[in-house]
């Protein structure tokens, strides 16, 4: 169960339903998420992102980001998710500015015993900071409690704030505020231990923000999000040193496809697979100051130039049979018959439905795990108000056809349950295809 120290009944509600997703992107369904800064902590993936709200009257800026507080989610296989809920939130920090609502993308890392919580935001104090400057928090787990410190940082102004320890133990703090910042960290990780030095050898023109640095193969590489033409894109750049000087290397994500102005990632390397961290506006397609956040692999080169990222649904991990598998989170989409579709716009964290309009519509969803133990049925949710047939199949045309399914006529969503004909052991790809000319939707299908 999650840790849920949150402040009302109804977040508490929301957590307890939204502990889990399911290998999918985006990663989190119940709430906006943004910015995930991603540590491994004692064999367990630990996400801290930003927490995106939507604003009411008096309570934030209407048409802008609005972020009161931060949750923390982890993970020990990248495929169930729990959410330990709210670790900082605005009006217990006592150096910001109340009801500021600017609790902007965050960091966490470990050292000597304790976790270290980094966050950008406004203090009520404007001669420490006109602008946005960065505070820590201190816990003994990662999943605190933490406690914030009474003052920011000092010498720090801007946000995105980054901590990255070189192999020689030596701890530095980056930055953004117009240009990308860093510096060295004191032993305590409360303190700069070096005055700021502007990494200067980025682009020049557009926006630059949310560095993340890490180290590879004694290559120390610079990622941020960058505004070379109308929204912002993943580049990289590298260096011999933590402070450079850098060379720019190439782009790691082209600029969103739907227009989300905004991207803000991290990276890292998790049972000898590096992964890409980041955010779209999947539950918001309107408005894209309400984000969720995302993960994909990561592959370098042979020369150690990372591989451009395209951007997917299925995310990684395994899905258990055994789970609802959403298909709408594909990994193919047929190029005809077939859509996919908010349940509910009205209520879009409920999730999306796959739509069949004809006989020529699939979808196939990668990373199935069947399991040894034969599984006997097969249970859908579907809707279809003139009745439709459905195939389920292992491993696409060529494979074993697993069940066939027939979804009786109604307006209403309703499960139905057919036995399965074959079964195929392991892991493997399942496609779902509509056999009529009916419509039909489907919104999740369970192996029993």
């Amino acid at each position: 169960m999650p840790n849920c120290r949150l402040s009302s009944i109804l977040s508490v509600l929301a957590c307890l339903l939204g502990v889990a997703a399911q290998a999918q992107n985006p990663l989190i369904t119940n709430q906006f998420t943004a910015d995930p800064s991603a540590r491994v902590f004692n064999d367990r993936v630990y996400v801290y992102p930003s927490h995106d709200i939507r604003a009411t009257p008096g309570h934030g800026r209407v048409g802008w980001f609005v972020m009161e507080d931060y949750h923390v989610f982890s993970s020990a296989n990248l495929t169930d998710w729990t959410d330990h809920g709210v670790i900082v939130t605005q009006n217990k920090v006592p150096w910001v500015k109340p009801d500021s609502y600017s609790m902007w993308a965050p960091d966490c890392m470990y050292r000597n015993g304790k976790y270290y919580f980094y966050f950008p935001t406004t203090p009520r104090d404007t001669t420490i900071s006109k602008g946005f400057t960065v505070g820590v928090a201190v816990s003994d787990k990662p999943t605190g409690p933490f406690v914030p410190q009474p003052l920011p940082i000092k010498g720090v102004r801007g946000i995105d704030p980054n901590v990255f320890i070189d192999k020689d133990g030596q701890a530095y703090l980056y930055w953004s505020q117009g240009n990308i910042y860093g510096a060295k960290l004191k032993e305590n990780m409360l303190e700069l231990a070096s005055e700021p030095q502007a990494l200067g050898e980025l682009p020049t023109q557009g926006l630059k923000e949310g560095p993340y640095l890490f180290e590879r193969n004694g290559t120390y590489y610079l990622t941020y999000p960058h505004v070379a033409s109308k929204t912002e894109r993943l580049e990289y750049a590298t260096s011999t040193s933590p402070l450079g000087p850098f060379t720019v290397k190439g782009v790691i994500m082209d600029e969103s496809p739907t227009g989300c102005w905004t991207n803000h990632h991290s990276i890292l390397a998790f049972k000898n697979q590096w992964y890409l961290f980041y955010h779209h506006n999947d539950l918001s397609p309107s408005f894209d100051k309400n984000r969720s956040i995302r993960m994909d692999s990561l592959f370098f080169e042979p020369t150690g130039a990372i591989r451009k990222v395209v951007p997917t649904l299925r995310g990684v991990g395994l899905t258990d049979a055994k789970q609802k598998i959403q298909l709408d989170r594909y990994s193919r989409l047929s190029s005809s018959g077939a859509s996919i579709a908010f349940l509910d716009t009205a209520s879009k964290f409920q999730g999306w439905k796959t739509v069949f309009t004809g006989s020529q519509g699939w979808v196939q969803y990668n990373g199935v795990a069947f399991g040894k133990q034969a599984l006997k049925t097969v249970r859908l949710r579907a809707q279809a108000a003139a009745g439709a047939t459905l195939q389920l199949r292992a491993d696409g045309a060529a494979g074993p056809v697993l069940a066939q399914v027939t979804v009786p006529k109604g307006s209403q969503w309703q499960e139905v349950k057919a036995p399965l004909t074959a079964f195929k052991p392991g892991t493997h790809a399942l496609v779902v295809s509509s056999k009529t000319n009916a419509p039909v939707a489907i919104d999740w299908v369970r192996f029993e």
